[in-house]
């Protein structure tokens, strides 16, 4: 049966495992009683007296707790999936050039990979921490193709600007999309799906939501920053606090995918090529027709635990000073005296998170097992 050989013995650790988390819950609720701290998550209501510095959404001290919490999961939400983008196509890159056959690029790719897997994270985020700290001032600061500038109070990028959104804007640009994804839906199942096709139905959907914007009277521009008297002024700007974290993240777990990536490409058996260039493909071709579909097999599951792990590292950002969920959390912990509140939200919080990683990452995993067949 479903209980096992064993029932009896299985009840009385299930009933001792209640009764000692009923213990521990009720003692709980004591001490919190007796030092004036009602249970419950009554305080996410009440007012959070403390700024912000940084947030995708509008906050101000006087704002609900719960608010400042939604704010640290959208901060930490950001920089986990820009650091999953950003260190998937630098370890890509990485992994394939460590396969590479000059021998200073392997080279050089094999000890970033060394002294980056071999030194503490929280080590790393000092030593960016510090280096976006020691960077001149706007009014000297470094130019980069006069359209990226370096200071000490953050990095300055181009960004597109928007002017005069409405409903009908929003609605050309969810029908183009729309429209995209059904072609690429149906591509996919029909076997028809290319990356030239792909490609050009990106174009496409680009150059419809270019010229429907004008129609509906909004309009989009590109605005690069630029050095005003003794300040940057235009474009967006990434504080310090947020560049050093995305830089750790990424530095440190490209290292780890390009060592994945190096793996399940030498995974896929020599024969392989020495086919694939008797039907005359070049060695790009190859990689990308060949190799890569199978070796996916082997770097997707390994790519998921770096993921994981991502996400979790994040919460790193609290020793550098960016407001991430973990950080904010800590502080209402702290005004409000709900830690064991604070910390059950916080565990929550970041099993969802991981858990929705993992169910992606998942259903990728068995399309992509799907692709490579049957073993003989």
């Amino acid at each position: 049966m479903w209980w096992g050989p064993r029932p009896f013995t299985q009840v009385v650790v299930i009933i001792a495992v209640v009764a000692l988390f009923y213990v521990l819950g009720h003692n709980t609720s004591v001490t919190m009683s007796r030092i004036g701290v009602i249970p419950g998550f009554g305080f996410l209501q009440r007012s959070a007296n403390f700024e912000i510095g940084e947030s995708l959404i509008a906050f101000r001290a006087g704002d609900i707790y719960a608010r400042a919490i939604l704010v640290g999961i959208l901060n930490t939400v950001k920089v986990a999936v820009l650091g999953c983008i950003l260190a998937t196509i630098l370890g890509v890159g990485l992994g394939i050039a460590r396969l590479s056959g000059n021998l200073l690029l392997s080279g050089i790719v094999r000890w970033y990979v060394e002294i980056v897997r071999n030194t503490p994270l929280l080590l790393q985020l000092f030593f960016w921490i510090s280096l976006a700290q020691a960077l001149p001032a706007p009014r000297r600061a470094l130019p980069l193709l006069d359209a990226f500038y370096l200071t000490n109070r953050g990095v300055f990028v181009p960004g597109p600007i928007f002017q005069g959104l409405s409903f009908p804007t929003l609605l050309v640009a969810g029908l183009v999309f729309v429209a995209w994804a059904t072609f690429l839906w149906t591509a996919r199942r029909q076997g028809k799906l290319t990356l030239r096709s792909g490609l050009l139905a990106g174009v496409l959907a680009v150059a419809g939501v270019a010229l429907g914007i004008p129609l509906t009277g909004a309009s989009v521009s590109l605005e690069v920053p630029a050095l005003s008297g003794f300040n940057i002024r235009g474009g967006y700007s990434l504080t310090p606090e947020f560049a050093a974290l995305l830089t750790g993240l990424v530095v440190k777990f490209s290292a780890s995918i390009a060592e994945i990536v190096r793996a399940g490409i030498q995974s896929v058996k020599r024969g392989q090529w020495e086919a694939a260039r008797a039907m005359g493909l070049h060695d790009g071709q190859i990689m990308r027709f060949i190799v890569l579909p199978q070796a996916l097999r082997v770097i997707t599951p390994l790519t998921t635990s770096n993921y994981l792990d991502l996400v979790k590292d994040s919460s790193l950002a609290v020793a550098i000073g960016y407001p991430d969920l973990v950080s904010i959390v800590n502080t209402t912990a702290n005004t409000t005296g709900q830690a064991f509140e604070a910390l059950l939200i916080l565990i929550v919080i970041y099993l969802i998170l991981n858990l929705s990683v993992s169910a992606l990452m998942n259903v990728y995993n068995r399309r992509v097992a799907l692709r490579g067949g049957r073993p003989a």
